[in-house]
């Protein structure tokens, strides 16, 4: 069977991603960077995210500030840029006939930004001004307080947008030392999905950036983790809602379970049919939002669990969260349920694989932290050969009290009320 992707890696060490669609009507652009918070110091945390955003400000060939969206509204594309912990990605999708102008202001971005100092300065506010709106969201701040507490002064426990302090404090040098010690052709990943020609697209890709020289990026620092009783962090708020997130260390996305942790995490509290929506939502009435994930990164991982709640019942939910965690390590999850979740998991990768875009997603999300594929096939029979007896298995290796932390942001200045319930 044909693999539904080519990759290509050019003599600088550069990697391409090309995943063709032919019946698509749009075709996307993404470009995938081996830099993220995980991948800072503590004197620049944040210029990851500050980094992205001035790529927008300006390039050698498109120095004026606003020639870049212009153009890409022009064109009617969508587009974007995101930094997370261990990559960074800038992206465009537009109509199929309208790739190669997209891949040439994509590509632009990447390879001649000019971080003017003036336009740093004026963009060092809007950031700033995003840490504060994050800060003013309880159900955002809750995921920041749970990861400081689990992993503390490292990379993993710091903010992807970075402290204030420190982005004030960053300067064009700053920007300039981490782009070029971590925006290497061995650490790009460049994806074309869609409908296109390949040949035009291979030229224009070896042509723009087999410029680059070779360069090997730095190693990340490993992620450190110690634990041993519950850690509970209160964070006292006025809010409407309390908002608490529990989070228990898993383990890296190489990892043999990570398809039954999975599993576990739509059981628990992956959709409408779940056991928390059903207990939280539908039974106690008690928030409007419930849901569980596993974040799984290079080096470690986490079980999640969230929710919004009513301030009177904050107690009674995070018991019966914990409630559910203990039934998961305790009994094997019948059939019926167990296949409704598993076909959950199945039907919402097929559906979300319909667009250029998504398909970049799949395909470079593996290779810019794996360097390897698997074929949304291949991630099917992988589900489908998760049982019931290796769900329980990686709940009770999870969920344990030394695994386990608690950040609430509500009308809590005392942790005593859930050192009581936090117990596995």
């Amino acid at each position: 069977m044909a693999k539904p992707f080519k990759k290509i890696t050019l003599k600088n060490g550069l990697r391409v991603l090309l995943v063709p669609q032919k019946e698509s009507l749009a075709a996307s652009v993404v470009i995938l960077v081996a830099a993220g918070s995980e991948y800072e110091k503590k004197r620049i945390n944040g210029v990851s995210h500050f980094l992205e955003h001035m790529t927008f400000k300006g390039t050698s060939r498109r120095p004026r500030v606003g020639q870049i969206a212009e153009e890409l509204a022009g064109l009617g594309a969508q587009s974007n840029a995101f930094t997370g912990q261990e990559y960074t990605g800038y992206w465009a999708k537009s109509e199929a006939r309208k790739l190669p102008q997209i891949l040439d202001i994509v590509t632009d971005l990447y390879l001649n930004p000019v971080f003017n100092p003036a336009e740093i300065e004026k963009e060092r506010g809007v950031i700033i001004e995003e840490i504060n709106m994050y800060d003013d969201m309880p159900k955002a701040r809750v995921q920041e307080d749970l990861a400081a507490l689990m992993y503390g002064d490292q990379p993993a426990g710091w903010s992807i947008a970075g402290e204030k302090g420190i982005v004030r404090t960053l300067m064009k040098d700053d920007f300039l030392a981490y782009r070029a010690a971590r925006y290497v052709p061995n650490g790009t990943l460049v994806i074309v999905a869609g409908k296109f020609n390949e040949k035009a697209v291979v030229k224009k890709i070896e042509h723009e950036f087999g410029k680059l020289a070779r360069a090997t990026a730095p190693a990340k620092i490993k992620t450190q983790e110690q634990q041993v009783t519950p850690k509970i962090f209160t964070r006292f708020k006025e809010s409407e809602q309390s908002h608490v997130a529990l989070g228990f260390r898993a383990f890296s996305l190489f990892d043999r379970r990570r398809y039954a942790i999975e599993v576990l995490a739509d059981i628990l509290g992956g959709g409408m049919s779940s056991r928390l929506f059903k207990r939280v939502r539908e039974e106690l009435g008690a928030a409007y939002y419930v849901g569980a994930d596993a974040d799984l990164f290079l080096d470690h991982g986490v079980f999640g669990i969230s929710a919004g709640i009513d301030h009177g019942k904050t107690e009674i939910v995070v018991r019966a969260i914990i409630e559910e965690c203990r039934k998961l390590c305790d009994t094997i999850v019948p059939k019926e349920e167990f296949e409704r979740s598993t076909e959950h998991m199945i039907g919402n990768l097929i559906l979300g694989l319909e667009t250029s875009d998504e398909l970049a997603s799949f395909y470079g999300g593996q290779e810019i932290m794996t360097k390897k594929i698997i074929s949304p096939e291949e991630v099917i029979k992988k589900v489908k050969a998760v049982t019931p007896e290796a769900v329980r298995a990686v709940a009770q290796e999870v969920f344990r009290n030394d695994r386990l932390n608690f950040s609430v942001v509500g009308p809590y200045r005392d942790e005593k009320i859930f050192k009581k319930i936090l117990k596995m």
